[in-house]
Order: C-alpha cells, then structure tokens, then sequence
C-alpha cells in the first residue's frame, strides 16, 4: 500500500506519540495567538469558544495525513481546503497565503523542536524528511512561493517570525480563553512549555521568561516513561474530558 508518509518515517514517530503532539501545539498555541492574521481563526468563533478541541481537530486532520495511504491523505487535505474555502466565501475575502505557510512552518518547526527536547537532537536528513512531508501537504493545498529544501525553510522562517507576528487584542483575548478552559494550574504548566519550546521572538512578544520551569524536569519525565509512569503523570495534569483523545495519539511503537 502507498503512505503519504513512509512507514519508517521519522515524522510518524513524532506524530505517533502524545508527548510530542502536546508540545507541537503548546507552540503552536503561541505562535497562533500572535499570528497577524489570528483574525480568521475567529471569525467562525469555535476558536475562542473551545480552544482544546479545535487542537484535537487539528490533530485528527494531521495524524490522518501522516498515518493514512496516500489517496486518504490527500482527499483529508481536500476535506481542508473545502473547509477554508467555505470560510474564504462566507468572509468575501482570501485567506493570505503566507499565513498558510506559517501554519506549515509552525508544524515542521515545532515538530522538530518537540522530539529535540523529549526525545534526541535530529540529524540534517531527518529534519530535511519532516519538511518533506509537510511540503507535499503545501502542494496538496495548492500553496505558492514553498521554499523547494531545508535550507531555504530555515531562511523563510526566520523572515516569517520577523515579519508576522504581533501582540494584539486577538492575543490577549486567546490567552484568556486558554487560561478559562484550562484552569491555573493547566494554564501555568502551558506557559512553562511555551517558553521550553518557542524561538525567543515569540517568547519576547508574549514577554515569557527565557528559561522554563520545566527544563530539570524532562530528564525526570523521559525515565518515568522508561517505567511506564509517564500515564499517571499525564491522568494527574490532563483535563478529564480530553484523556481519550489525547491515549488515541500514542499510535508509535519503537
């Protein structure tokens, strides 16, 4: 059978464990609140209202790319563009494609990232792999001006950072809503991963400390997982209503 993405992949070792997806949109949760063009992630106004499960919306769209065959992948990144099409109409405007490719790079970097502090520092074949296939999902969505090679992603991404982001109200109302639908504690260990995962620009804008709370802490966690503790950890801090979603991550089996 032909995968979107190769059975050996590192990106399904990535995306097939909770630890990481967590992390992936910890950053992404940042990123996205300071975002210039946050606005259409509130027009239909599901975002603000219920901010976890359109993380686990998004996630079921990406683990059906990277762990579906091919024709399932793409006809998911098709359900996608239907979806943001029917946005587009209903707005009377488009929705800009370099915020399309910030939410690429946001996954490709974060991805990265996200296995660099759980897991092993990535080699250069590897992260060209992970940018592989979020590339092909660009293409799939019919994205214009993708940079053809890691190396050009890195120097797009950079730009991206320096030119996109802002501190607005849609910021500062996002940060509010992750602070009710969590709770404080919920809320503070976000934060605590944010800076733990983030570039400094993201970091500055939502003025977060450089140094996270949380950095003694993951060698810790890595051997709870050795003794399988790590799920009693997760049921301790982990919302109730969301711990079913977040074991149906864990598809990866070394």
């Amino acid at each position: 059978m032909d995968y979107f993405v190769k059975k050996d992949s590192i990106v399904r070792e990535i995306w097939g464990k909770s630890d990481t997806i967590l992390f992936i949109f910890a950053g992404a949760s940042a990123e996205f609140a300071l975002n210039k063009a946050v606005d259409w992630l509130y027009y239909t106004g599901r975002l603000p209202k219920d901010p976890l499960g359109r993380l686990f919306s998004t996630v079921g769209y990406a683990r059906k790319i990277v762990f579906s065959e091919k024709q399932s992948a793409l006809s998911a990144i098709d359900g996608m563009n239907k979806i943001h099409a029917s946005v587009e109409s209903k707005r009377g405007s488009n929705i800009p494609d370099w915020a399309y490719r910030d939410v690429l790079f946001m996954l490709i970097d974060y991805s990265i990232r996200s296995y660099e502090i759980l897991e092993r520092k990535l080699n250069i074949s590897e992260k060209a792999e992970v940018f592989d296939v979020f590339f092909r999902v660009g293409k799939a969505m019919h994205l214009k001006d993708l940079p053809q090679n890691y190396t050009v992603y890195e120097r797009m991404r950079k730009n991206h950072l320096e030119q996109h982001l802002e501190y607005g109200a849609y910021t500062k109302d996002l940060y509010k809503q992750y602070s009710k639908h969590l709770g404080w504690a919920r809320y503070r260990l976000l934060l605590e991963t944010q800076i733990l995962i983030t570039p400094k620009k993201v970091r500055r804008l939502l003025m977060l400390r450089s140094i996270s709370l949380l950095s003694p802490l993951i060698l810790g966690y890595k051997i709870s997982r050795s003794i399988n503790l790590d799920w009693l950890l997760k049921e301790l801090i982990l919302p109730q209503e969301y711990k079913k979603e977040i074991r149906a991550m864990d598809h990866f089996h070394a």
